[in-house]
């Protein structure tokens, strides 16, 4: 017995001293992947911003790389937010150690707002006097989009790439089929012919509707990247698409033909340009910055100033809770509350990048950033890919709203889901379910029976009763009448461009715009006047390995489903019946 428990206590030791032993590891490895990114960069006296857009990914905010890209030998890609970005663009317009931008940009991981406020960058930098030149090897549309605000785009003159600058394109999925053959009838009870959320579980093809707005949607965005492309070129809009339509870019040689390339090179011949353009006969001389690091090195925070100007990014599906890596409606409720308790603010810049969720939570969010303005703070919203739905409810009510061209909003419509899988259970693996009710509807959220009638037109009521609340809260933040609003609503998705003459936004411009609005409002004398902070603060290198033990990662990336699932990963069949003012998609361009 004695050598039982001299053994038990052994083994309990051990146990305690590999756990310490592990987590002393573990914080280790830690500190040091987190230590890794902390070297400072250095600036050449003079040399060449490089813009690689395959090592680098234009985010919201500026993020620390995967801690684990590097362990498992992966290429190491920075997320540099979109403001950072424009303002090491802008310095680099005015610092005589930048010579020029030579830009790769293949590979771009980027959204399209993002990438239409970065090429806004890359156009000012080029106004400045300094040349911006790219060399591509495999165009695609949002490569090409950016490449085109170039001097001088060059071309690998080597086959065997492959070209997927064709347009813009979406997808939509439809279910109903598979689900007829799984049994499960998902009863959908919505408000707005537009509303297309859910559309997808219940019929097998678009409702016309649906297909008339995805398409007005697809031709506004294109025409958008179509005519600045065009314009850079020096071509028409309507030449370049013939050549799309015609399929006329297939070889390197038609990009240059066709005038969308001025060379075609091989790599010793873009050295030899590079060479030329730095003025230096050794390609080995020339000194490179990459731009990630540039703005690292020009990342300054003008503490000294007593005016703050609090930039809150609202990205992500606007759930209920406290989840980090989403818009979580008391998560953020609590954020906008410190910002409006803090007396040093002076002005808010609330970035949306969401395509809304839940009602609730963006009520919540909504009325705190109604308290901030009613102490007379101004309160600016700026779009970036999404700002629909719930994310449009949360910025309706503020002072100024800028939008990017390619934005996605409006979606003024709200829905819910109920399914029954009766027909799965019994038909398919023939179980059987047998309610056992206190009331005569205690079951109707089960998704275990169709909904009755007067249990349909309970749950219509409720739609239509939110329905009105956000008509009327877009009409009172717009300055229009709710009947107005309805006429442009009825869940339609709109872009940007479209908005603005709709009234649903007030200008065209970026985060930079946004924030300089913000300055002026507050009689500042200019951005180096102010200080700016960033909420929520970005995930440390220490968040991330701690959230990469959850998991998360889509089931269906890389397909054509990828997007429902990203549209639709927060929903959650327990809270059947629950009201959502949400996109029916999510939409990525390459």
């Amino acid at each position: 017995m004695k050598d039982f428990v001299k053994m038990t206590l052994a083994t309990i030791a051990g146990l305690f001293i590999f756990g310490f032993a592990a987590m002393f590891l573990m914080i280790a490895m830690v500190g040091a992947l987190a230590s890794a990114g902390d070297t400072q960069p250095v600036m050449p006296r003079e040399g060449i911003l490089q813009i690689n857009m395959s090592t680098m990914a234009l985010a919201e905010q500026t993020q620390e790389a995967d801690p684990f890209a590097s362990l498992t030998g992966g290429q190491t890609v920075t997320p540099l937010g979109i403001y950072s970005a424009i303002q090491a663009i802008n310095a680099a317009a005015t610092d005589p150690a930048v010579k020029f931008i030579y830009m790769k940009p293949d590979g771009a991981v980027a959204g399209t707002a993002q990438l239409e406020e970065f090429r806004k960058a890359l156009k000012n930098f080029r106004n400045s006097g300094k040349a911006v030149v790219s060399y591509i090897e495999n165009p695609d549309n949002a490569s090409y989009y950016l490449a085109s605000v170039s001097d001088k785009i060059y071309m690998t003159s080597y086959d065997g790439g492959m070209n997927m600058f064709s347009g813009l394109s979406s997808q939509m999925i439809f279910l109903k089929d598979i689900l007829d053959r799984l049994g499960v009838n998902v009863q959908l009870i919505r408000h707005g012919k537009y509303k297309s959320a859910g559309e997808m579980y219940i019929r097998n093809s678009s409702s016309p509707e649906n297909l008339e707005q995805n398409k007005v949607m697809v031709e506004s965005m294109w025409t958008s990247w179509a005519d600045e492309i065009a314009a850079s070129r020096g071509i028409s809009t309507a030449d370049l698409n013939s050549m799309l339509n015609d399929l006329k870019l297939n070889f390197p040689e038609d990009f240059l033909a066709n005038g969308l390339v001025d060379e075609l090179l091989t790599r010793d011949e873009l050295e030899n340009k590079l060479c030329d353009l730095y003025v230096t006969d050794r390609f080995e001389d020339i000194k490179a910055i990459q731009l990630p690091d540039y703005a690292k090195l020009k990342s300054t925070v003008n503490l000294k100033s007593k005016n703050k100007i609090a930039v809150i990014y609202a990205e992500g599906n606007i759930v209920d809770g406290n989840e980090k890596q989403q818009v979580a409606g008391d998560r953020f409720a609590k954020i906008i509350s410190d910002v409006r308790k803090d007396s040093t603010v002076k002005a808010v810049v609330l970035r949306v990048n969401s395509p809304g969720g839940s009602v609730l939570a963006s009520e919540k969010i909504k009325a705190e950033l109604d308290l901030i303005k009613g102490k007379g703070i101004p309160v600016i919203a700026s779009y970036g890919d999404y700002a629909a739905s719930g994310g449009y409810w949360i910025s309706a009510n503020c002072d100024k709203i800028y939008s990017n061209a390619t934005t996605l909003t409006g979606s003024i419509g709200v829905f819910s889901m109920i399914p029954d899988i009766s027909g799965t259970l019994k038909n398919k693996i023939h179980v059987n379910i047998t309610p056992v009710n206190s009331n005569r509807h205690a079951d109707m959220y089960g998704m275990m029976r169709p909904l009755d009638q007067a249990e349909l037109d309970y749950m219509q009521a409720s739609v239509e009763n939110i329905y009105d609340e956000f008509t009327s809260l877009v009409a009172e933040g717009r300055d229009m009448t709710a009947a107005d609003v309805d006429e442009i609503a009825q869940g339609r998705v709109w872009t940007g461009a479209d908005a603005l003459g709709i009234g649903l936004v007030d200008e065209i411009g970026t985060i930079e715009d946004a924030i300089a609005y913000a300055v002026l409002s507050i009689g500042a004398q200019g951005i180096s006047d102010v200080q700016i902070a960033e909420f929520p603060k970005p995930m440390t290198t220490i968040d991330m390995l701690i959230e990469s033990f959850g998991g998360g990662e889509n089931v269906f990336a890389g397909t054509a489903l990828e997007n429902v699932e990203n549209a639709f990963k927060g929903w959650d069949a327990s809270e059947s019946g629950k009201v959502y003012a949400r996109l029916p998609y999510e939409i990525s361009v390459r």
